[in-house]
C-alpha cells in the first residue's frame, strides 16, 4: 500500500474536510488544507505530495511539485487546465476530473426543459402581475409526448438524463464519438455518427458535451437550419458549443421553436449603465422563446456525496491502482 500525500488547494470547509476523512478512514493517507497551513509551510510540503486536488493551479506550483502523480479537477471543466497540458506531459502526471455534478447537472436539463415546454415562467410571471389563468391564447403548454429527444454526448449528465425522462412516451437518440454502450433504462435509443442525419431526425437537442476544438461551434446556422421550426434547445454543456449569433438569430427569426440556455459566452461582462449584466453578446434577455438560467445546473454544491469520486481516486492511488476515475485525455481536451 502506498501513504499517499494529497493538497487541497483552497480553503475547504469543515464539513467537507470531515466527509474526506471519514471518507478515507481506514485507509492510510496524509491529508494538507491551504487554510490549516502557512505560506512557508505549503512552499515545504509541496514537493513532497503525490496528489493535487483543485481547479487552478499555478506553473510555479506544479514545477515545484516534484512527486506529482495525479492532479484532481474536481469539476467537469478543463478547459482552464490547457495552458498546464505540457507540464502535466513532461511529468507525467495524470489528471482526472470529477462528476460529481452530473445529477444535479441533470436534474436541472430536466427541470429547465419541463419549464420551457410548459410555459412555467410565463405563467407564474402573469399571476406576480395579478393576471388570473392565462391560457393557451397566450402561452399554450408544449407537448413532451412523442417527441424525439436528441443527445449530444452521452456523457454522465446525458445518461442522467435519459434516466430521468425515460418514463415518458418520447424516442431518444445520440450522437456519440465512441462505439461503448451504456443504456439500461427502458426505452430504446438510436445512434448516430452523421450530425446532420441526427438533426434533422430529432425534436429536441440537449447539448452536454465539453468544449474542445473539436466540439466549439459545432452547432452552427446550417445545424440550426436542420433541426427545424418545431426544435427545442436545452445547452448545459457549454455555451459556445452553439454559434452565439446563429442561436440569438434562429431563436428571434423563429427558425427553432425555443431554448432554455445554462452556459454562456461572456463571462467576465461589465455591467451596463443601469449596473445589469449580460452574460452574452445579442439580447437574449429581450426573446419571449427562451429561458435563461446563470449557469448555476451544478447547484447545490454544498452536498458532500459530490466529493465521493474525489475519495475513490485517492484509495485507488493508495493501492497502487492507475484505472482512476474519469481520466482526462489532455491531447482531446476532456
Amino acid at each position: 500500500m502506498i501513504v499517499p500525500k494529497v493538497y487541497f488547494m483552497w480553503e475547504a470547509g469543515a464539513d467537507l474536510k470531515d466527509f474526506l476523512r471519514s471518507g478515507l478512514y481506514g485507509i492510510e493517507t496524509e491529508l494538507y488544507f491551504k487554510d490549516e497551513l502557512s505560506e512557508s509551510e505549503i512552499e515545504d510540503i509541496i514537493p513532497e505530495m503525490d496528489i493535487l486536488v483543485g481547479w487552478r493551479p499555478t506553473d510555479d506550483l506544479l514545477s515545484k511539485a516534484k512527486r506529482l502523480s495525479l492532479f484532481i479537477n474536481p469539476g467537469a471543466g478543463v478547459q482552464h487546465l490547457k495552458v498546464f497540458i505540457d507540464i502535466f506531459k513532461e511529468q507525467n502526471i495524470t489528471v482526472a476530473n470529477g462528476h460529481g455534478n452530473a445529477y444535479f447537472t441533470a436534474q436541472h436539463t430536466v427541470a429547465i426543459l419541463l419549464s420551457l415546454m410548459n410555459k412555467v415562467n410565463f405563467h407564474h410571471n402573469a399571476m406576480v402581475d395579478g393576471k388570473w389563468r392565462l391560457g393557451d391564447s397566450e402561452a399554450a403548454s408544449i407537448p413532451l409526448r412523442d417527441r424525439n429527444v436528441g443527445f449530444l454526448g452521452y456523457g454522465h449528465v446525458n445518461h442522467n438524463v435519459h434516466k430521468f425522462l425515460s418514463g415518458f412516451d418520447i424516442q431518444f437518440s445520440v450522437l456519440k464519438r465512441t462505439e461503448e454502450k451504456r443504456y439500461e433504462y427502458p426505452s430504446e435509443i438510436t445512434e448516430y455518427r452523421d450530425l446532420n442525419k441526427f438533426l434533422t431526425d430529432i425534436d429536441i437537442l440537449i447539448t452536454a458535451v465539453p468544449l474542445t476544438e473539436k466540439t466549439t461551434g459545432i452547432i452552427g446556422q446550417k445545424e440550426l437550419e436542420l433541426l427545424g421550426k418545431e426544435g427545442i434547445i436545452v445547452n448545459v454543456g457549454r455555451g459556445p458549443v452553439i454559434e452565439e449569433k446563429a442561436l440569438y438569430e434562429a431563436l428571434k427569426e423563429k427558425q427553432i421553436s425555443a431554448a432554455a440556455i445554462d452556459v454562456w459566452y461572456d463571462y467576465q461582462c461589465e455591467p451596463d449603465e443601469a449596473g445589469k449584466r449580460y452574460p452574452f453578446n445579442f439580447p437574449f434577455n429581450e426573446l419571449e422563446n427562451v429561458l435563461l438560467s446563470p449557469h448555476r445546473a451544478a447547484s447545490p454544491f454544498s452536498d458532500l456525496k459530490r466529493w465521493s469520486e474525489v475519495i475513490e481516486n485517492i484509495k485507488r492511488f493508495s493501492a497502487g491502482r492507475t484505472d482512476f476515475k474519469n481520466i482526462v485525455n489532455t491531447d482531446e481536451g476532456y
